[in-house]
């Protein structure tokens, strides 16, 4: 792949390749995500990021760790706990070892339903994959507002072909998954790379003419490290997702959670989505077709971590939330 994507270019290659050494020789800082745990189900835990105000309460995605929506000086969550709101975060956990764990649905029904229970009509506020599972909380429980980003609610979007090779891809990796009990991000992340086979070139050229040491240069190491990581996924959720979710299209077809249809007409909470036109991970048409829309002009990490993010996202949601 690197020698199709740089063109056969061998400078531009000995460049690359160095630029990713130097990312794995860098000592990092440590992760965010030490906080408090308020409230915890064994398999996701709910922590509490700050501030004063009614809850609100952010739902990452299985895929990656959750704290991008809390990255240093570039914190979403932050930034609206300044705004009066007492803001969450839920991180989900590894499974138990030999145990296939929930699926997509038990997710929500087993872990994510009990996380919420204490708190008095929240905003949840889903990111990717986690936007499905803060639209079934949204209908089975009293909350104040949803808000979803970059969501994963039109699956077809994709189209049949790229549903068709990341089910394949599952198919192969399965049986070695079920071995190893759960579904590791080693094993997760080639499906999602190969989206956008040539960001990972991409990405590393652009990191080459950072200056070391540099504000740039630690901000992209920290976001390397979050798109590296994550806790393995449950063997049934990753079943689901993969071969109900991008097979079959789950979510727009009606999904079934603790035995409600989970669809956009059930849905009666003010409800704004925002999608990224130049996401290459969800495609803005994936998005759920929510009463209140915003397209903008970034891209799937760019709007919540970039430096635009806080004009083009950060702050509408700031608006729409003081509408609540």
């Amino acid at each position: 792949m690197l020698e199709r994507e740089t063109n056969g270019d061998p400078a531009r290659r000995r460049r690359i390749l160095a630029a990713v050494r130097r990312y794995q020789e860098t000592a990092l800082d440590a992760r965010p995500g030490q906080f408090d745990s308020v409230a915890d189900t064994g398999l996701a835990k709910l922590a509490r990021i700050g501030g004063t105000g009614p809850p609100l309460v952010f739902i990452p995605s299985l895929v990656n760790p959750p704290w991008v929506l809390d990255l240093g000086e570039r914190s979403l969550a932050r930034f609206l706990a300044a705004q009066g709101w007492e803001v969450f975060l839920v991180h989900w956990q590894r499974p138990a070892a030999g145990n296939e764990g929930p699926s997509l649905a038990g997710l929500v029904e087993q872990h994510l339903l009990p996380l919420l229970g204490a708190l008095e009509r929240p905003v949840l506020a889903g990111y990717c994959l986690g936007s499905v599972f803060a639209a079934a909380a949204a209908r089975l429980l009293t909350v104040r507002g949803l808000l979803t980003l970059a969501s994963t609610w039109t699956l077809s979007a994709y189209g049949d072909t790229a549903r068709a090779e990341l089910t394949a891809y599952w198919r192969a990796i399965e049986p070695l998954a079920r071995k190893l009990g759960a579904v590791s991000m080693d094993l997760v992340q080639p499906a999602f790379w190969s989206l956008d086979p040539a960001l990972p070139v991409r990405k590393f050229e652009r990191y080459a003419a950072m200056p070391p040491a540099s504000d740039a240069a630690a901000r992209f190491e920290r976001m390397e490290d979050w798109a590296n990581g994550g806790t393995p996924l449950p063997l049934a959720a990753a079943a689901e997702l993969f071969e109900r979710g991008f097979g079959d299209c789950l979510f727009e077809q009606g999904w079934t959670v603790a035995g409600t249809t989970i669809t956009p007409e059930v849905l009666s909470c003010p409800w704004l989505d925002i999608r990224a036109e130049a996401d290459r991970i969800v495609p803005a048409a994936a998005a759920a077709p929510a009463p209140e829309q915003l397209t903008v002009p970034l891209g799937h990490v760019g709007m919540i971590v970039g430096s635009e993010a806080p004009r083009h996202v950060w702050n509408p949601v700031a608006q729409w939330l003081e509408t609540l």
